[in-house]
């Protein structure tokens, strides 16, 4: 490749059209679409889609496993002048519903499984499955040309967990998706012979990127929803594999596997966020897969990703978070607001044209996040303020230290610590509670839920009635019970004091 990726910004739907015509982009269960075929399914699921919602910019939502429609759609609806707002298939009826309400949702595709859970009132938009979607698609028969649409159009809404509050959706242009595709294309060196298998939920950043940036190279991509581990190596040996990206819980359990040696040799690239790797865990990734290169990587869905460690780097620096991505520039402000020294602690800034548009409908909370970049900037505009502390050593090599608000990093997944507060006290069997994340070496934090009983409840009752409400990674691992919680000088609940005596608990 060369030095320096291509700055050039196209409408998004136009990574259908990247690949040699008859070279395979999408291996389905059943059959397998070359990029001839895949921009030919996205035109003619985006003629379908102009014909039901005629309105431009209206928004179009998700709620799949890894089907032709899910993979399809983040270019379909870009063609078709809609917005896409794809849903995590793990969430349930709650939180579905906020996210329907809060899009302003036009149409909602899903199965009949998970469509037969929502309850009146859920939804305020028509309701189908993809079936029914594809037949009326098919009947319809027209094709949409590739779009026009400008760099700056939105293109998707993620919907994220804040550290308060329900999930806030994250406005994603044209030129936030395209760009980075071309940076991880770029820098993960992805060839049009790649076989990327795409195991990450396709509603978050890092899961969908799977998609974009190999389709950007001109590779396939091989959906996966796998139940165990080994279903996963067993798609490397099936389809000949040559990239995984994955998250830290995910990376454990592969290693624990006995992979046989020519299906390890398949791999050549294995790429990382969504929680820090160890250095033991490091080591066996290594050992594991010899052959393959091993990508460290930091994002935050406000600005897609900021920054991955060169392979060859990775032994010496198995902590480190690496450098900025292309097209990012990443500073590290200090507490007097100043550019940090090399070790000082400060602020994760991110600057440059993958900073997101900032938060759907919600001015206040984009206000806190969405700043002009600092006087020392290389790149103005706005700039995202992570909340995450980092240090950059005198190699330029940056350092994650810890993060300034309460987030909840478990299995890969961001949880809101109110949420599963709210979701406690709505079962009727708490009065207060609070949510904490501690270390876990399985997963980064694990859970615990610190709760005062409602009287007359019965505690047992608790967490079958947090997995019915739920999606599995929020429900707390862990239940401590208190006759009164503690309350700190400003009148609230004190979650700091809460979480040293559970961490002084816990100490051996």
């Amino acid at each position: 490749m060369s030095a320096d990726p291509d700055p050039t910004v196209f409408p998004l739907d136009h990574l259908a059209l990247r690949g040699r015509r008859d070279a395979p982009a999408l291996v389905l269960k059943d059959r397998t679409l070359t990029h001839e075929a895949l921009n030919a399914r996205v035109g003619l699921l985006a003629a379908w889609l102009k014909s039901k919602v005629c309105e431009p910019g209206a928004r179009i939502a998700t709620w799949l496993p890894k089907t032709e429609l899910a993979c399809l759609m983040p270019l379909a609806a870009v063609r078709a002048g809609l917005v896409h707002v794809p849903i995590n298939p793990l969430l349930k009826r709650a939180q579905v519903a906020h996210i329907l309400a809060d899009s302003g949702t036009s149409l909602l595709i899903s199965n009949k499984a998970r469509l037969d859970t929502l309850e009146p009132g859920d939804a305020a938009c028509p309701l189908l499955d993809e079936p029914a979607a594809w037949a009326q698609a098919e009947a319809l028969g027209n094709n949409l040309p590739p779009s026009d649409a400008t760099p700056d159009n939105l293109a998707a809404i993620l919907y994220t967990s804040g550290s308060t509050g329900r999930p806030k959706g994250v406005m994603l242009s044209q030129t936030n998706l395209w760009l980075g595709a071309v940076s991880v294309a770029h820098y993960l060196k992805i060839a049009p012979e790649d076989r990327v298998l795409a195991v990450l939920p396709l509603a978050f950043d890092y899961g969908q990127n799977q998609l974009l940036s190999t389709w950007y190279a001109g590779g396939s991509v091989i959906p996966l929803d796998y139940l165990t581990p080994r279903d996963v190596m067993k798609a490397v040996t099936r389809h000949g594999v040559t990239t995984i990206a994955a998250v830290p819980p995910l990376w454990l359990q592969l290693v624990e596997l006995d992979w046989p040696q020519d299906t390890a040799a398949m791999l050549r690239r294995l790429t990382n966020s969504g929680g820090a790797l160890t250095p033991s865990l490091v080591r066996s990734l290594r050992t594991k897969f010899a052959h393959a290169d091993l990508y460290p990587m930091y994002g935050l869905t406000e600005a897609f990703r900021s920054t991955y460690l060169d392979p060859s780097l990775v032994d010496q620096h198995p902590t480190s978070i690496g450098k900025a991505i292309p097209f990012a520039e990443i500073l590290v402000v200090n507490d007097a607001g100043l550019e940090a020294a090399p070790d000082e602690e400060g602020e994760l800034v991110h600057t440059g044209p993958l900073v997101a548009q900032g938060y759907w409908q919600d001015a206040a909370r984009t206000a806190e996040r969405f700043k002009p970049a600092p006087a020392f900037a290389s790149l103005r505009g706005m700039a995202v303020w992570s909340g995450d502390r980092v240090r950059r050593d005198a190699a330029g090599l940056l350092h994650f230290v810890g993060r300034r608000d309460a987030m909840i990093k478990t299995s890969g997944n961001r949880v809101s610590p109110q949420e599963v507060e709210e979701a406690a006290v709505a079962t009727g069997l708490v009065a207060e509670a609070v949510a904490l994340g501690l270390p876990d070496a399985q997963l980064g934090q694990a859970i615990h839920l610190v709760a005062r009983a409602n009287p007359g409840a019965s505690p047992d009752d608790l967490l079958p009635a947090l997995t019915r409400a739920l999606p599995n990674f929020m429900v707390p691992r862990h239940v401590h019970w208190r006759g009164e919680m503690p309350v700190s000088p400003n009148g609230k609940l004190d979650r700091v004091a809460l979480a040293a005596e559970l961490a002084k608990d816990m100490t051996p």
